[in-house]
């Protein structure tokens, strides 16, 4: 039986397309939408897992991924 884990995708446009990033276990995919880079990224991180030694597996997989917002001032006072 599968089981399933929920993963944190990050997407941003890139020129003409859209690049994903999986922070969790430092995978990467593109797309020429959204819907296609994160498609994407679900295919590469579920090959990963088929093919990956389990101590490649333990020691990219990060327990603890925090996404947030910065304010950052920028120019001159």
């Amino acid at each position: 039986m599968k089981q399933t884990h929920q993963f944190t995708a990050v997407i941003e446009r890139e020129e003409e397309g859209y690049v994903s990033l999986c922070p969790e276990l430092d995978i990467a995919s593109q797309g020429d939408t959204v819907e296609e880079a994160r498609t994407n990224l679900i295919e590469a991180i579920e090959l990963f897992f088929e093919v990956a030694d389990p101590s490649e597996i333990a020691n990219r997989l990060k327990s603890e991924v925090f996404i947030t917002r910065l304010e950052v001032s920028i120019g001159q006072a």
